[in-house]
């Protein structure tokens, strides 16, 4: 399991770099001009994280009615939005810049998958921001077939959004994808019972994929592809948390827990 750490994150990328031995990658969002980006690679090349995660799908910041109303969202009407003036030039400079292993998350079609490979990039991440930015658009796994058919393994492939069950994973790995992020269960984890249920997740994820790759007869997970998989029409409604049922607990209530 590789951490990837957000510019968001807190504390500092240094004090989070060198919190564990464990090797890091860093996602950054350009909210600077040529000097603050240029100083943010230094930093982040300085303190060790072994690849570079450029996020390319929040030109314009969406009105998310669901922050505002727990306004968690402030942002002012003249700030600069740096991430709009963001090109393949300057992904260009980046990654001459950092010199490590790039990556491009936010990629959801096959043109900008093949653009990313030929500016040089290392991993294509698959990702809709987790619905949370474009209303209506294909969710991840929708679009990792043609992504993965356009990068023709020129790069690795990640993909992430929607990962509940270990059969999501396994379903993503026989689409072509390289590796599969689960941001929305590791947030769950942590905030059920920090690193304990962060350990619980990843328990949960590995029982759920060796259950399902054994009921299809798969003995490794190099033997999954697209054979393995049918479309078939949803029988509930879409949810964030459509997957999980509620459970009674010893007080008889309901709740999400992690079990």
């Amino acid at each position: 399991m590789l951490q990837v750490v957000s510019s968001a994150t807190q504390p500092s990328l240094e004090e989070i770099a060198q919190s564990t031995d464990q090797a890091k990658i860093f996602q950054l969002y350009v909210n600077g001009d040529y000097d603050w980006t240029r100083d943010m690679v230094k930093r982040i090349v300085d303190a060790g994280y072994i690849s570079l995660c450029i996020t390319v799908d929040v030109a314009i910041y969406s009105r998310r009615e669901r922050p505002m109303l727990g306004r968690s969202v402030r942002r002012a009407a003249t700030q600069m939005n740096w991430l709009a003036h963001l090109d393949w030039a300057k992904f260009d400079q980046i990654r001459e810049w950092a010199g490590i292993p790039m990556m491009i998350k936010g990629i959801a079609t096959a043109e900008d998958a093949e653009l990313a490979v030929q500016h040089g990039a290392d991993v294509v991440w698959v990702s809709n921001h987790g619905g949370r930015q474009l209303d209506h658009a294909l969710g991840s796994l929708d679009a990792l077939l043609e992504c993965v058919e356009a990068v023709a393994g020129k790069a690795d492939v990640i993909v992430d959004g929607g990962v509940q069950r270990g059969s999501d994973v396994l379903k993503a790995i026989a689409l072509g994808a390289k590796a599969v992020a689960i941001g929305k269960l590791q947030g769950w984890g942590l905030a059920a019972d920090g690193k304990d249920g962060m350990v619980r997740v990843l328990e949960l994820l590995e029982n759920e994929m060796i259950s399902a790759m054994g009921l299809n007869g798969v003995t490794c997970i190099d033997q999954l592809n697209r054979d393995y998989l049918t479309r078939a029409e949803s029988v509930t409604q879409p949810h964030e948390m459509s997957m999980w049922a509620n459970m009674p607990n010893q007080a008889g209530r309901t709740d999400g827990r992690i079990v």
